[in-house]
């Protein structure tokens, strides 16, 4: 028997990215006459991509957002074609990937749970056999014959995660889909895939969770602007993937057509910098570093509303470690570019990789106005152990260094 299970020879695929006509007289006169000089552009999604993947791994595709992750899985999953290269599928496969594939939405969920298996070529009394297990796992027992047009996100999402989980495909793909479900689910998620892989069965998983791709993965394929910057051990992939993120300066100034925004509100540019307000991408946990952020508010939408500006900061799994935002007395309740510093302290975050959130939001009502979820990422060093104020040896756990205060008494 073939030990590959897919294999990626050369593969890249391009869109073209123009002006979309608007259908009036106008827009069809514009466009002929400006045929000769086209404002069409053509966007490599992937960019030459090879690599073979054994039957029975367990492969992590990491990434930024807009690497070429999703564009890959549409390509194995057929649902796409390459401009150039070939794939090697060898076995059934299953795919989840954006919500609002795999499902006919007319069908009930019951019927599309029979489509699915006659699709992966099963018998209908094969998955008749497994139709109990699939509706238990999904929750959506209740709605089972209601056609899934009428589905929330998160129950089309257990469906669909039950039915490519459950009829035993050779191959299973996930993308980063499962953030649509709750944490409960997330985690029932993550076992069932563990029981996939443990039967020997090839598992394909795309998630910006760090956390349960090293949980769940043993190898990976670092992605970057379409192309392969690392494939192979897990670990391996990781570092690599952070040290590429840690290449890239703390420094943004967003073009105006490209600016984060709502029609209130947008995001102009940040820098982390050193106390002497040098752009720096890691700074030592024993010295800090400062965030600048300007931004503008263009106008409110009613008289009462504040703005506030927040931090989201992540460590290289991908787990939130803190949420900072302005005070909401002293947010912001007027039109104007404001600038807002934030002061990364001393012992405060440990040594480690870090990613960091920017995110507006108004009050009343909880609007945001803008989230970069994955702005920049940075990194905290330690380069003298000698300042650590308790003797421990070796790396320190934990993601934060706080000392505090405490007061000793004989008693």
């Amino acid at each position: 028997m073939n030990q590959i299970a897919v294999s990626v020879k050369g593969v890249s695929k391009k869109y073209v990215i123009g002006k979309q006509k608007d259908g009036s007289l106008r827009g069809t006169l514009s466009s002929l006459f400006s045929a000769g000089s086209s404002s069409k552009e053509e966007f490599w999604a992937l960019k030459d991509v090879s690599f073979d993947i054994q039957r029975g791994d367990v492969v992590g595709i990491i990434g930024k957002n807009g690497a070429g992750k999703s564009t890959l899985l549409k390509i194995l999953s057929q649902i796409t074609r390459p401009e150039e290269g070939e794939i090697e599928i060898n076995g059934r496969v299953a795919s989840l990937l954006e919500v609002g594939t795999g499902f006919h939405p007319e069908l009930t969920g019951r019927e599309n749970i029979f489509l699915n298996g006659t699709i992966l070529g099963m018998t209908r009394k094969e998955v008749a056999s497994k139709f109990d297990e699939i509706v238990a796992f999904s929750g959506v027992e209740k709605f089972i014959d209601t056609p899934v047009k009428h589905y929330s996100s998160g129950m089309y999402v257990r469906l669909a995660f039950a039915v490519a989980a459950h009829l035993e495909p050779e191959i299973l793909i996930i993308d980063e889909v499962l953030a649509v479900g709750d944490a409960e689910f997330q985690k029932k998620c993550l076992g069932k895939m563990k029981d996939v892989a443990g039967e020997g069965r090839t598992v394909i998983f795309v998630s910006h969770d760090l956390g349960a791709v090293k949980q769940l993965c043993t190898r990976g394929v670092v992605f970057d602007k379409g192309r392969v910057l690392e494939f192979g051990d897990l670990d391996v992939c990781l570092d690599k993937y952070h040290t590429s993120e840690k290449s890239i300066l703390c420094r943004k100034i967003y073009e105006r057509d490209k600016r984060p925004a709502s029609n209130w509100a947008e995001l102009h540019a940040y820098n982390l910098t050193d106390a002497a307000g040098n752009d720096i991408s890691s700074f030592n946990l024993y010295d800090g570093a400062f965030l600048k952020l300007e931004y503008q508010v263009k106008e409110l939408s009613n008289v009462d509303d504040i703005f506030l500006l927040n931090l989201h900061v992540f460590d290289r799994d991908n787990r939130c470690v803190f949420v900072t935002s302005v005070k909401q007395e002293e947010g912001i309740n007027e039109p104007g570019i404001f600038q807002t510093t934030f002061e990364f302290v001393p012992n405060y975050l440990n040594k480690g990789m870090y990613s960091v959130g920017i995110a507006l939001t108004s009050y009343p009502g909880t609007h945001v106005h803008f989230f970069e979820k994955e702005a920049f990422t940075f990194e905290v060093t330690e380069d003298n152990t000698t300042y650590r104020n308790i003797p421990y040896v070796g790396e320190m756990p934990g993601v934060t260094r706080l000392s505090l205060p405490y007061k000793i008494e004989k008693l």
